[in-house]
């Protein structure tokens, strides 16, 4: 029987804090245990798991990887800070901002190379595909964040470009996680292509859902600042849908706000929120979030698994897609 969602996430956060990394020196380990520290909902680890569950695996088999996708995970976050100058990190000073670039630098990368050490703590019979699986992942993961750095200096962003950076940047790295529980228990090579299509079709889907909640979320339960995008000019899918439709007047006044660089954010938000109903992009945006969730859902349909087996995936996959707004 497959544990719950939330004995997983407290199972994981134990074997997390159990990991040992030298004391020595302190200006290399102290910021990676910080970083590990800030906590999350360990939803990586959590599918990895799962998805070995899944195919029948054995849960020790799994743990390693698990534990080495979060890590990576969060090397990841840790010079995402960096390259954004963000000051925060859930709630607490980012490693940059606590010791200083070039620590956070080098510390991320220790981060990557005990991910890697993780992996290969895989059963020997899966070790060649997981790992393949995982760097392959790696690197896809600093093409998309290479692609939404150059986006930043980009003003002819098509949607369909907008989808394959979210896909690279977020979504592959959720498919991998299921991909490599369903490699370590053994799942056949069909399986585990439809277990990875299934993470990577909900990591774009729970993507557009977050650029919705940014404009249209309740600040509190969403736990980040609503209308951030609009007043960064941040490339989401509302934007490039609302640039690509947007005609005369409506056009003109969107470029001017664009080109806003005053104080007043909350006039620039509620000007671009009034374009946006104008032209109906969060119905569009909606509307390819829910198409996107269903071609995840009919991946797990098609595997030879009854629904009994995979409660546990569709009902983590729901609570992300119903988020509150």
């Amino acid at each position: 029987m497959t544990e719950s969602v939330e004995q997983l996430q407290k199972e994981v956060e134990f074997q997390l804090s159990q990991l040992d990394f030298p004391q020595q020196p302190e200006s290399l380990y102290d910021p990676l245990r910080y970083m590990l520290s800030l906590g999350g909902k360990r939803i990586r680890p959590v599918l990895v798991l799962l998805a070995n569950d899944l195919f029948s695996g054995k849960r020790e088999n799994a743990m390693p990887a698990a534990l080495a996708v979060e890590v990576f995970h969060n090397f990841t976050l840790l010079h995402d800070d960096i390259m954004d100058r963000a000051p925060l990190r859930r709630g607490k000073p980012t490693v940059h901002q606590k010791w200083n670039s070039n620590i956070a630098i080098l510390s991320g990368d220790a981060m990557f190379v005990k991910s890697c050490q993780l992996i290969t703590q895989t059963p020997i019979s899966a070790m060649p595909a997981v790992m393949n699986l995982f760097l392959k992942t790696a690197l896809e993961v600093c093409e998309g964040q290479q692609y939404d750095m150059d986006f930043e200096s980009r003003n002819d962003i098509e949607i369909e470009e907008y989808l394959e950076m979210i896909k690279l940047k977020t979504a592959v790295l959720v498919g991998a996680c299921l991909g490599i529980g369903a490699q370590i228990a053994g799942a056949k090579e069909e399986e585990v292509k439809h277990i990875y299509d299934f993470g990577v079709n909900l990591g774009i889907a729970f993507q557009l859902q977050d650029d919705i909640l940014d404009v249209y979320g309740n600040e509190q339960k969403f736990g980040k600042q609503v209308g951030g995008d609009i007043i960064a000019n941040k490339k989401t899918f509302l934007l490039l849908s609302a640039l690509k439709n947007a005609k005369d007047q409506t056009a003109i006044e969107l470029q001017q706000w664009l080109a806003y660089d005053g104080a007043d954010n909350a006039s620039k938000v509620n000007a671009i929120k009034n374009i946006y109903e104008t032209l109906h992009v969060k119905e569009c945006a909606e509307k390819k979030m829910d198409e996107l969730y269903a071609e995840a859902l009919s991946h797990l349909d098609a595997l030879p698994i009854n629904q009994e087996r995979t409660a546990a995936l569709r009902k983590l996959s729901s609570m992300l897609m119903l988020r509150e707004s």
